[in-house]
C-alpha cells in the first residue's frame, strides 16, 4: 500500500478529529451528528496513521509526492 497523505495532511487530519472527539465528548454536539463526528474522528485517526487514504486513490490524489521530490 502505497502512502497517498503527505506530513501536513496528516497533522491536519489529526488536528481535526481531536476537534470532533472533543466537541463530542464536551457536549457540544450529540446525537446522530454525534456519532458522525466519532466515526468520521476515527477514520481521520487511521488514515493519517496508515498514511494512506482510499478516497484519494480514485481521484489520483497524491498529498505526499512534494515531500518524496525535495
Amino acid at each position: 500500500m502505497k502512502t497517498n497523505v503527505g506530513k501536513t495532511d496528516r497533522i491536519v487530519r489529526i488536528l481535526l478529529a481531536f476537534i470532533l472527539a472533543a466537541l463530542y465528548l464536551t457536549g457540544t454536539i450529540g446525537g446522530t451528528i454525534g456519532i458522525i463526528a466519532i466515526v468520521l474522528a476515527v477514520i481521520l485517526i487511521a488514515t493519517a496513521l496508515l498514511g494512506f487514504c482510499p478516497l484519494y486513490f480514485p481521484c489520483r490524489i497524491d498529498t505526499s509526492k512534494k515531500e518524496q521530490s525535495e
